[in-house]
C-alpha cells in the first residue's frame, strides 16, 4: 500500500514537472535588451503624465483591498498605514515599523504576535501597493529604466528595481498606449519562475484627488481586483 502510494506521488510530481517543463518552453521570455538615457526617462515621464504624477504627489490618502483579502488605508503625509485582513489590524508605520501596533479581535497582539504581524503587513503593502501605484515608482531610488523596442514598431519601458521592497533585482516592462496610459506590463521577477508573464492594467478610475489608478488586472486566467479605489 504505503509502495503504491510513493508511487502515485512520484508520479504526480513527475507529471507536474513535465508540465512545467513545456509550460516553460512555450512561455519563458529572456528579459529584453533596451537603452536607458534621456529617451527612455522621457517615455516614463510620458507615462506619469497622463496619469497626473502631480495629483498623485498631492493625494493625502488612498484607499483599496487586494482580492477582496487585503484592506488598505494610506495615510501618504504621515507615512502610515492600516492594513487589515482576517481578524487583524496592523497600523503600519512605513518610516519606523518597529513602532507599528497591532490587534487582533480588536485587542492589542503581544509583543511576539505584533513583531509577526508587522512583518507580514509590511509585505503584504510591498506587494499589494505595488499593483496600486507601481507606475509611479518608475524613478524610485534603485530604479534602472531603458527603452525597449518592440517588434510591432512601437516602444516599451523596461524598469528595473535594484534595491528595495521584497525582492530587489525585479524588472517590469510597460507596454504603453499612445495616449501614454499604460496597458499592462511584462514581469521577470523571482516569485514566478516564468519570465515575461504579461499582466494587464485595466478599469482605470479618476479618483477624487485627480489621479488615474487602475481597479483590475488580469494575469492569465487569474484576475485580481484592487476593490473599491479611493484618493483624495
Amino acid at each position: 500500500m504505503i509502495k503504491k502510494l510513493f508511487k502515485f506521488i512520484a508520479a504526480i510530481i513527475l507529471i507536474l514537472a513535465i508540465g512545467y517543463g513545456v509550460l516553460y518552453y512555450l512561455y519563458n521570455e529572456p528579459i529584453p535588451k533596451g537603452e536607458s538615457g534621456p529617451e527612455a526617462d522621457a517615455l516614463a515621464y510620458r507615462m506619469l503624465d497622463a496619469l497626473n504624477y502631480k495629483n498623485y504627489n498631492n493625494t493625502k490618502e488612498l484607499e483599496w483591498s487586494f482580492r477582496g483579502d487585503h484592506h488598505y488605508k494610506w495615510d501618504k503625509e504621515k507615512e502610515i498605514v492600516s492594513v487589515s485582513w482576517n481578524n487583524m489590524v496592523v497600523h503600519l508605520d512605513l518610516i519606523t515599523p518597529s513602532s507599528s501596533k497591532a490587534t487582533i479581535n480588536n485587542q492589542p497582539a503581544s509583543y511576539e504576535e505584533t513583531k509577526n504581524l508587522i512583518e507580514k503587513a509590511q509585505s503584504y503593502f510591498n506587494n499589494d501597493s505595488f499593483w496600486l501605484v507601481a507606475p509611479f515608482k518608475v524613478f524610485d531610488r534603485g530604479t534602472e529604466r531603458y527603452l525597449v523596442d518592440l517588434e510591432d514598431g512601437s516602444e516599451a519601458l523596461l524598469v528595473t528595481y535594484t534595491q528595495g521592497g521584497d525582492t530587489p533585482g525585479d524588472s517590469y516592462m510597460w507596454i504603453i498606449e499612445p495616449s501614454g496610459k499604460p496597458k499592462s506590463f511584462k514581469l521577470w521577477t523571482k516569485i514566478i519562475p516564468i519570465g515575461g508573464v504579461e499582466a494587464t492594467w485595466e478599469e482605470w478610475i479618476k479618483t477624487d484627488s485627480g489621479v488615474h489608478l487602475p481597479t483590475l488586472h488580469k494575469l492569465g486566467p487569474l484576475s485580481i481586483s484592487m476593490g473599491e479605489v479611493k484618493g483624495k
